[in-house]
């Protein structure tokens, strides 16, 4: 599903039917069963539809008349409690004509007014017309599961659900400054909350609000973690744990199209497997899809590290007969790993993270030929402790983003003349002091409790965003959905407050939840050391993307001389990336994976043709 629209106070926007379809055609892939449109004197909102709930009810843009006004909603997500809001608003004398969480939604901003955002639970970016008050109301869900950007231009706010589609609005161009060559080269693949690569385009931030009227645009947060003492008993903890992990799982488990979960064997993925798994027994429905990726000869290739330590193979057949689910496997070869670079960098509108991200794109593709909607284990690592710089001190002393400690080598990459006028470790550092800068450490939390809070904050507000963001581009690429219950507010607001040393239980990564879920899952499950989201070990890949960068660098003129340094670029080439002594980010992007990305910066200049200001 995607939104989009503009708002103009000193401009009859009535007539610019054009632009605002330009806007949704450069978003087809997101929502590929339906389109709509609402334009007004001061307002066009547009939408496109990737239908889950309610074929004919969920319609959008979706207008409600009340009280001498129309409300016009465009929306992306899914709202996790729609049915406990349906039945207060029953309660307050409002009707329905379906049973779409949009017209839920629509109404209930109507009762709540802003302050409906804080009655909420779900996944959601949305946009409301309030032609009473002649104002747009937009918002975003506490994570930014769903993505929403905008920027002003002569007196025009202009808003969407991806970038790409407000450069269709005339005039926006695309500047790439200083301060979009630190988030690129310094921050990226991750970014600065609010910010973007491009000069003046903007997000609104997880968990905040926007109005815009003739006064000018007003964004308000309407929630964060809070730090709180903790006061369960470890018992009580571990019982409230695995509440809000069954709600939180079932209620995403709602939909009127294909829904199944993606399995690694992993154990965030298999406590999500096993709750829905147990849900669709308990209801009497069909046994659960499950789907994993692999890719051809990985076992064969497989090197072991600490960020990856076992292949997930036998993990996953032991949960499948386990659980007695349907369980798909989908293997991706090499060829195509590469060749979807192009796509995956369009569906993130920066370059991201090379073949992490073009292989989701393609398992998303695979799977979406049966399902539209999966649930994930995602974010389970960040919750709850999972990454092996929660525990290494090298990581905890770097005094610098954890997953992204090579910063000489990254301001080396950068063309000599660039680099003269952009410090990416100054910039950096004033992100990462102004990101702790907002943490809450309470008088009654242990030295190692305070200092977790630290990592967990950087840990959720930087890497977890970056993960989100990859999660929803590369499936809504292919008009699928991902769901991530351990992204549940309510679930991650519990934890974010038990002392570290429970979390870590027995010196382990994840030590509460192992223990929580010892009940329920197989022994090899709960104790398997975390291991990520899986990447090729294929050296076939490492091949092919060596020859595309080579072909890329023996073009002199290529758009990438403009802004990195060739001779080190050479370097790279020469040594397989090892020239590149330290991982890009996280221990994913490492040689391969760092070529790989620089051919997508190639393919993005070449695409996106941003004008470098200094």
């Amino acid at each position: 599903m995607v939104l989009h629209g503009f708002v103009n106070f000193k401009k009859d926007v009535s007539n610019d039917n054009e632009i605002i379809k330009n806007m949704s055609n450069a978003l087809y892939k997101r929502g590929p069963d339906e389109e709509g449109y609402y334009i007004d004197t001061n307002v066009a909102l547009g939408h496109k539809r990737l239908i889950v709930i309610d074929p004919e009810g969920g319609k959008q843009p979706m207008i409600e008349h009340y009280s001498y006004g129309d409300y016009v909603i465009v929306y992306n997500g899914q709202i996790y409690n729609t049915d406990e809001l349906k039945e207060t608003l029953l309660e307050n004398d409002f009707s329905f004509n379906g049973h779409c969480d949009t017209e839920v939604l629509l109404k209930s901003y109507i009762f709540y007014g802003n302050d409906v955002v804080n009655h909420l639970n779900g996944i959601f970016a949305f946009a409301i017309w309030n032609s009473k008050k002649q104002e747009l109301f937009l918002a975003r869900d506490h994570f930014g599961i769903k993505p929403l950007f905008y920027t002003i231009k002569n007196n025009c706010l202009v808003f969407a659900s991806e970038i790409k589609a407000i450069f269709e609005y005339p005039g926006i161009e695309k500047v790439l400054d200083n301060q979009g060559i630190c988030e690129l080269f310094g921050i990226g693949p991750s970014h600065t909350p609010g910010t973007t690569v491009f000069k003046d385009i903007f997000e609104i931030r997880p968990a905040h609000f926007a109005i815009y009227n003739d006064s000018g645009l007003h964004i308000k947060r309407y929630w964060k973690l809070q730090s709180k003492e903790h006061t369960d008993s470890f018992g009580t903890t571990c019982e409230k744990l695995k509440f809000l992990l069954n709600d939180a799982i079932t209620r995403q488990l709602v939909s009127d199209v294909p829904l199944c979960t993606f399995l690694s064997g992993g154990l965030d993925s298999s406590i999500i497997t096993k709750f829905a798994a147990d849900y669709c027994q308990k209801e009497g429905l069909p046994p659960l899809d499950t789907y994993s990726i692999d890719y051809v000869d990985n076992d064969k290739n497989f090197v072991k590290s600490d960020f990856q330590p076992n292949s997930d193979n036998f993990y996953i057949d032991l949960m499948i007969k386990n659980l007695h689910t349907n369980h798909h496997k989908i293997v991706i070869d090499t060829p195509e790993l590469a060749s979807y670079l192009e796509d995956a960098m369009i569906a993130r509108d920066m370059p991201g993270m090379a073949d992490i991200d073009s292989s989701l794109l393609l398992f998303c593709k695979y799977v979406k030929k049966e399902m539209t909607v999966s649930l994930t284990g995602e974010c389970a690592d960040e919750i709850f402790g999972g990454y092996p710089w929660f525990f290494r001190e090298d990581a905890l002393n770097s005094g610098t983003f954890p997953w992204s400690i090579a910063l000489d080598e990254r301001q080396q990459l950068l063309n000599p003349q660039i680099s003269e006028k952009v410090n990416l470790k100054d910039y950096i550092d004033f992100r990462y002091n102004e990101s702790l800068s907002e943490v809450e450490i309470l008088d009654s939390d242990s030295k190692e409790t305070a200092e977790k809070r630290k990592i967990s904050h950087l840990t959720l507000n930087w890497f977890m965003q970056t993960l989100l963001d990859r999660s929803d581009r590369m499936a809504m690429y292919n008009g699928f959905e991902l769901r991530v219950p351990f992204c549940d507010y309510r679930l991650a607001s519990y934890v974010w407050n038990i002392p570290w040393e429970w979390k870590a239980l027995n010196g382990r990564e994840k030590g509460l939840l192992r223990y929580v879920c010892r009940d329920f899952l197989p022994s090899e499950i709960v104790d398997r050391k975390k291991s990520p989201y899986p990447k090729t070990h294929n050296p076939t890949y490492l091949k092919k993307v060596k020859n595309m960068l080579t072909e890329i660098m023996q073009e002199k003129n290529a758009p990438i001389n403009n802004l990195l340094n060739r001779n080190y670029i050479l370097d790279i080439l020469n040594t397989d990336g090892k020239a590149f002594t330290r991982p890009w980010f996280g221990q994913l992007m490492t040689g391969p994976q760092l070529m790989a990305y620089l051919c997508q910066v190639n393919m993005w200049l070449e695409k996106y043709q941003p004008k470098i200001e200094l």
